[in-house]
């Protein structure tokens, strides 16, 4: 096998985001739609009521505007209707049987149900498994590299399944988890010297914290490359420069769907690598009403994994607010490329203007090392409306004089209204007071909760 060739799948990539693949598309929805008519229940009723016959649509547009969305709330509501047993519904919404299925992973679940992700064998090798390695080959990593696998190992697609599913790779796995805690993964790094550390990129940051705790360099770990998702953090720039610096590594950012981000020195979004297994496309996040896709559009993600059984979303919300570009990137890599915006569970309206949590961590990630770069949004009411200021908590350095944080907040507040349109209420803390996370960043202090 050539190392060097530019893709792991070199039959597919190279026409990703051109008209041959908008036909491969195209006849995979028509093909998917079938399956799910003649095999799954809710969609065999659906169908029937909305007259959507799959081999009479014309074009991925008239795909868009004929077939129903389906959303989290969509999944409790038929949760609801079957007593809570939720492996009924999937009988319900699935082309194969529950029986057919081989694992079983979730999202957090940190806003309601989890969303399940069920897998059979095909999923896992031939759908999220090809996504994994294409990304992974696309950031560089080989046979000889040694995987430090960070992600939670528990239930979660990014952990076993996203493990599993990039074996075809041929490199070791070194399957830590950040259930281990940092002291663990630092261990196992020690031992067994990883290449590449798979993880969130808040963990990364934290095991740089470890690091000069213990009086030891980040670069002296031996990462050479991070492969990092599951949250915001590999797309901000002020992240993306700390990480890098510090571990003396690449940093690339993958998920919010099937893509990667390149190798350019500026960060140019992610490549969508899975084309022919998924369709991606952009509503209005209110109206629900399909956005033109076009270079720079902006809507809700929804995506219809067509080439599933049991990873067989059809038109499925992803929660995400994403900006899509189908211009050629200056990388030369192919595939469209997306921004997350953010989270719509997250969104915040301040007096009109709209704030993501990402925002907010790039303004503060810009500050360090006056900062430790952790923060906390102190909600006092359900979102998205907050009554102004926004109050944000912010940690000094440990080695930032207190008497210099009327100035630093004076700076802060005028990069706030520069690059976010407002200008916050900041609450100074001492650095380590906020509560580090070896799964995900901690980004909200919800009181109305308490």
């Amino acid at each position: 096998m050539d190392e060097e060739r530019p893709y792991w799948n070199m039959e597919i990539e190279p026409i990703l985001n051109t008209p041959e693949m908008r036909e491969i598309q195209l006849n995979g929805l028509k093909v998917f739609l079938r399956r799910l008519y003649d095999n799954a229940p809710f969609y065999t009723r659906k169908f029937d009521e909305l007259g959507v016959v799959p081999e009479k649509i014309k074009s991925l547009e008239e795909f868009s505007s004929s077939v129903p969305l389906f959303d989290k709330e969509g999944l409790r509501a038929m949760v609801m209707e079957f007593g809570g047993d939720i492996l009924k519904v999937l009988d319900q919404i699935m082309p194969v049987g529950v029986d057919d299925l081989n694992i079983m992973a979730t999202t957090t679940g940190t806003t309601g149900i989890p969303t399940p992700y069920p897998m059979s064998w095909h999923d896992m090798e031939d759908v999220w498994g090809e996504s994994i390695v294409r990304g992974m080959w696309r950031a560089g990593v080989r046979k000889h590299d040694r995987i430090l696998f960070c992600f939670a190992l528990s239930m979660v697609i990014a952990g076993i399944p996203t493990m599993m599913g990039g074996r075809r790779l041929g490199a070791m796995a070194i399957p830590v988890g950040a259930e281990a805690g940092t002291d663990r993964i630092m261990l196992m790094q020690t031992l067994f010297r990883g290449t590449v550390y798979c993880g969130t990129p808040s963990l990364a940051d934290y095991l740089v914290e470890k690091c000069k705790e213990q009086g030891r360099d980040p670069k002296d770990l031996g990462l050479r490359t991070l492969f990092c998702g599951g949250e915001p953090g590999a797309g901000i720039p002020e992240v993306r420069e700390r990480l890098e610096s510090a571990f003396g590594a690449r940093i690339f950012d993958a998920g919010a769907g099937f893509g990667v981000s390149c190798d350019h020195e500026e960060y140019q979004g992610m490549h969508w690598t899975g084309e022919d297994l998924a369709f991606l496309e952009l509503v209005d996040p209110d109206t629900k009403e399909p956005v033109p896709f076009e270079d720079g559009a902006e809507g809700e993600a929804v995506i219809s994994v067509f080439a599933g059984d049991g990873m067989s979303w059809l038109r499925t919300s992803m929660g995400d607010i994403q900006q899509v570009f189908t211009e050629p990137c200056p990388c030369g890599q192919t595939g469209f490329r997306y921004k997350v915006v953010g989270r719509t569970d997250d969104m915040l309206k301040v007096k009109g203007v709209i704030i993501y949590p990402n925002m907010v961590e790039g303004v503060v990630g810009g500050f360090v090392p006056k900062v430790t770069g952790q923060f906390r949004i102190v909600l006092t009411e359900k979102p998205p409306r907050v009554v102004p200021p926004l109050k944000i908590k912010i940690e000094r350095a440990d080695d930032f004089p207190p008497d210099g944080l009327p100035e630093l907040e004076g700076e802060m507040k005028a990069a706030f209204k520069a690059k976010a349109k407002l200008t916050p209420e900041i609450i100074w803390l001492e650095a380590g007071e906020l509560e580090r996370s070896t799964y995900k960043g901690q980004t909200f202090e919800k009181l109305y909760e308490e």
